[in-house]
């Protein structure tokens, strides 16, 4: 891996080498849906996904002061929020596109291991929280008894993503880390193994666990005291909206990596319509992180209720305001006798 040399790669957009007028309009035209993609996640996407994930937080300590204990899935969901909230902040990375962020070799190699940190904690606490369901949905001696101790398996996800994060740090490569450059969260002048490790590890292997968590959910026959198929979603909704909304935002962004490593192997640079995509991609998964938060909130049934109880009790407020007795002041004339 020493022998890899990476200084060649560089983006399209920073080879200007255009021949033809069309070519100059396609990259121009792929400039502005960048920053217009841009702006809308910056405005709309990173306002919700932070309220969502700090209202998350406060409800998640609020139970937890108050009953002393936090339930397996809640804690879990915790987990997942945290590490979409650092990841929502690493986000902030995009506001210079078109153009991308300068940082030297190794600054962009630190913001690297701290994207995947939280990426590879995402998709693999979700894995575990499909898992802690199964146990609901099926008697324990079927299911994994590991998951019943939520705090171990926390635990080992935080180790094995750490591990996976330190991986990918080591095959950004250490060359030139002082030199400046132009900063991807997953760094262009990485090397192919890097987008490799990635997908197999967080992708691959993760999606093949989910579906066949949902394989087991909907094949397997549920003892006849178990609640049907249908009651035991409606009571969780909220993970199994996020399985869907992380594996299809995340496909696409995969996908992309795949594309961007075989580019790498051909010691091509791309074009800008694949500057674009990829950049289409990357913006995407972090709208997916956001709706994530959205979605726990308004779908786990102790966020959701909180929420019920706020706005149950600013009505009862806004009618009791509405209702407040105007005082009524009477005017007494005075009649003389004539």
């Amino acid at each position: 891996m020493t022998s890899h040399n990476m200084t060649w790669i560089s983006y399209p957009s920073k080879n200007l080498d255009f021949t033809s007028p069309e070519e100059i309009e396609a990259f121009i035209a792929s400039q502005n849906i960048i920053s217009r993609l841009m702006h809308c996640y910056i405005a709309f996407f990173v306002p919700t996904g932070l309220i969502a994930g700090i209202c998350i937080l406060i409800i998640f300590i609020k139970n937890y002061l108050q009953y002393k204990v936090i339930e397996n899935l809640d804690l879990l969901l915790l987990h997942f929020t945290i590490s979409n909230i650092i990841m929502i902040f690493l986000s902030f990375t995009v506001i210079t596109r078109p153009d991308y962020l300068k940082a030297t070799h190794l600054a962009c190699n630190v913001l690297s291991f701290f994207f995947n940190l939280s990426y590879f904690n995402s998709q693999h606490v979700l894995i575990l929280t499909l898992l802690i369901l199964l146990v609901k949905r099926f008697p324990p001696r079927t299911a994994l008894k590991g998951t019943k101790r939520p705090i171990l398996c926390v635990g080992f996800v935080l180790t094995y993503a750490f591990c996976l994060s330190l991986t990918e740090a080591v095959l950004v490569g250490t060359d030139n880390y002082h030199l400046e450059t132009d900063c991807q969260l997953d760094p262009l002048f990485a090397w192919p193994e890097y987008e490799i490790v990635k997908f197999t590890f967080g992708f691959g292997i993760p999606s093949f666990l989910q579906m066949l968590c949902f394989t087991l959910l909907f094949a397997k026959e549920a003892p006849a005291e178990a609640p049907a198929l249908q009651q035991h979603i409606r009571t969780y909704p909220a993970a199994y909206v996020i399985s869907v909304t992380i594996f299809i935002c995340r496909l696409f962004y995969n996908i992309m990596i795949l594309f961007r490593t075989t580019l790498k192997f051909q010691q091509s640079i791309g074009t800008p319509k694949n500057e674009l995509v990829m950049n289409i991609a990357e913006i995407l998964l972090f709208c997916e992180s956001c709706a994530s938060l959205v979605f726990i909130l308004c779908f786990h049934k102790p966020c959701k209720d909180e929420i019920l109880k706020v706005i149950q009790k600013c009505r009862r407020e806004n009618t009791a305001n509405n209702h407040l007795e105007i005082p009524v002041t009477t005017m007494t004339h005075d009649s003389g006798s004539p």
